[in-house]
């Protein structure tokens, strides 16, 4: 249909095109019959026009007749001026064919790439493409701009476009792509090392751009992508839509500026309104200033009424919904209020509802020690946020599930078989957490090294993929990777990458205070689950990367005990280097000794709870590493 859309205006053109030339170059045979008159007789005396008439006309036989230029002029008609204007106008006919035709491609040879005719919609349980097929999103997470570098992480390893290559060959069709309020409004990225591959496309540009970048070349190699709020600032994943210095207004503001910005990219087909709204979050209440179901109308009306091809995705909250039934949900997980308290969009069928899923390897929740696990668990998705696309209410994409464990013996893998066949055989959408393998409590598809890929996993999703993925597949190693060891989980800082300021890798625990008596996972980061008696915090140090002139490090606390501990620190030694960047808490030096104090939100660690922070630190000798570590309660 669009093809012949094309050709239709095309010949419209082209015929255009062809009349124009057609009449000047009779008008130019015109006026050189005429000038060729003039040139061969002598200006009549005579002011009467109709002597003059007269007289041009008698002088043009008389040029005919004697005037070999002219004659030659005239003998090309009516036959070889005939000739030669049928030749030259096929020849022009083909000329501007094959120019419209490689203009077309010029312009939609992304498009074409793309395999799912878009924009998508909904239709009961159903997304559906462009020509009303069902379809199913299967895609991973690649998270990083919504952290303090600013771009999708690993790109210290690897080339971008090596990357978004790597994930298409694997089976995936979507990417969710995380951000954050705050680097959208940033003018630097950190954390990529320009001399690796189409890398330097990156250098120079802000997170936007990168952004823009990312987005295109995923859909070059056929790739969707599905925007995700994760974060209001670079630093945590907030209860509501609005705080951290930033209001609603700013959270919507940006999803329109985003609205408009990728309005004509094919391959954005949607908006992730806001990642797992907790704690104060409520559905059905009521209460503007805590009801996520009305904020999620509010964005997503703002956002169709600029870009009414989007879908509108929108996650559930924690608790706080009348007359739940499950008193424990994962962030994020609860969409129990959807039945009563449906969203209301003013565009139909845009609307898909997305919940979050982990396992005991994030945090051992109650019902991964009933009896009747694994069992129980059906009823609890039922419960949750199956009975939506059940009851054809709407469709529903798992927007994160993911864990480190896919083995079938224990409680993690366990957890993750049942999960990934359920999707199969509710014909559920997802978008795995995460390509990236410094996700601390889930690891990744792709091992440490950002280059292979975890195979049992990866077997494991590929049940739930179109065709059998590329177990195997690996793309080239990098020519050139920068010097980061092989479990990094930090971009190398900017000085080894040519960037003005260091970098900031992605706090990997923000434990966050919540009203809610339950427990809930703190956010993507292994929580241990040894509980001994007494009250014992316990330290881990990892030097992340090392290079000849400086290095970083992560720290991790872990509340192994059974209380809560309360205002704790954390001590170290260290001789011969000069911190010059940290985060997740504040590094103060008192000689060689540092004493670092824990953020406001992570002061309190409950049982098991575990925070990570860290720093990065110039060298100033050989005798640089931190030494005797260790965590006290005052």
């Amino acid at each position: 249909m669009q093809m012949a859309k094309f050709f239709q205006q095309s010949l419209q053109l082209l015929n255009f095109v062809y009349q124009a030339l057609r009449l000047t170059v009779l008008r130019l045979y015109r006026r050189r019959r005429t000038i060729f008159s003039r040139q061969t007789a002598p200006k009549p005396k005579s002011t009467d026009l109709r002597v003059r008439s007269q007289h041009f006309s008698a002088a043009a036989k008389t040029a005919q007749r004697t005037n070999p230029r002219y004659i030659r002029a005239i003998s090309l008609q009516p036959v070889k001026l005939r000739k030669f204007w049928r030749g030259f106008s096929l020849a022009l006919l083909l000329g501007l064919t094959a120019l419209l035709l490689h203009s077309h491609h010029s312009v939609n040879r992304a498009e074409a790439a793309l395999t799912i005719p878009v924009p998508l919609s909904t239709r009961g349980s159903q997304i559906v493409d462009a020509s009303g097929k069902p379809i199913l999103l299967r895609g991973v997470n690649w998270f990083g701009i919504e952290t303090e570098n600013h771009a999708p992480h690993g790109l210290w390893a690897r080339d971008y476009k090596e990357m978004l290559s790597q994930i298409k060959s694997l089976g995936y069709n979507i990417i969710r792509l995380p951000y954050s309020v705050q680097a959208l409004k940033e003018k630097e990225v950190t954390g990529i090392d320009f001399s690796i591959g189409s890398n330097n496309e990156l250098e120079g540009k802000t997170p936007l751009e990168v952004m823009d970048l990312i987005v295109q070349e995923a859909q070059r190699q056929g790739l969707l992508v599905l925007l995700d709020s994760h974060q209001l600032n670079n630093k945590r994943i907030p209860e509501l839509w609005y705080g951290d210095g930033f209001s609603e207004a700013d959270w919507i503001d940006a999803w329109k500026m985003l609205a408009t910005r990728y309005k004509n990219q094919a391959n954005v087909i949607g908006a992730d309104l806001k990642n797992e709204p907790h704690g104060r979050a409520s559905w059905g209440t009521g209460d503007r200033q805590t009801d996520w179901r009305l904020a999620a109308e509010r964005a997503g009306n703002a956002i169709l009424s600029i870009n009414p091809n989007w879908l509108i995705v929108v996650e559930g909250v924690e608790n706080n919904v009348p007359g739940q039934k499950l008193p424990i949900h994962w962030m994020g997980g609860n969409l129990e209020g959807v039945k009563r308290y449906p969203v209301r969009l003013s565009v139909k069928n845009k609307l898909v509802y997305s919940p979050h899923e982990y396992g005991p390897g994030v945090f051992d929740q109650p019902w991964f020690s009933e009896a009747s696990f694994p069992n129980n668990l059906e009823r609890r998705w039922e419960i949750g946020f199956n009975y939506i696309a059940r009851q054809k209410i709407a469709p529903v994409l798992i927007g994160e599930f993911g864990g480190r464990q896919v083995d079938s013996t224990s409680k993690e893998g366990i957890w993750q078989r049942k999960l990934v066949n359920f999707i199969n055989r509710e014909k559920l959408s997802f978008t795995y957490w995460s390509w990236n393998p410094n996700s601390g409590d889930t690891g990744g598809i792709l091992q440490e090294d950002w280059l292979n890929v975890e195979q049992p996993k990866q077997e494991l999703l590929s049940t739930l993929l179109p065709r059998q993925s590329a177990l195997e597949s690996s793309p080239r190693t990098p020519s050139s990777q920068p010097s980061v060891s092989r479990d990094t989980r930090l971009a190398k800082p900017s000085s080894e990458l040519g960037s003005p300021r260091t970098p900031s890798p992605q706090p990997s625990v923000r434990v966050q205070p919540s009203t809610s008596e339950t427990p809930r996972r703190p956010e993507r980061f292994r929580v241990n689950q040894s509980a001994p008696s007494r009250l014992k915090l316990k330290t881990e140090t990892n030097i992340q990367s090392d290079w000849q002139s400086g290095f970083c490090v992560s720290m991790r606390v872990t509340n192994q005990g059974n209380t809560k501990a309360e205002n704790w620190q954390l001590k170290f030694r260290m001789n011969q280097a000069a911190i010059n960047n940290s985060w997740n808490g504040s590094f103060a030096p008192q000689g060689s000794q540092y004493v670092v104090t824990p953020p406001d939100w992570g002061r309190v660690l409950e049982p098991n709870q575990t925070v990570d922070m860290g720093f990065c630190a110039n060298k100033l000798g050989t005798d640089y590493q931190p030494q005797n570590v260790s965590a006290l309660i005052l």
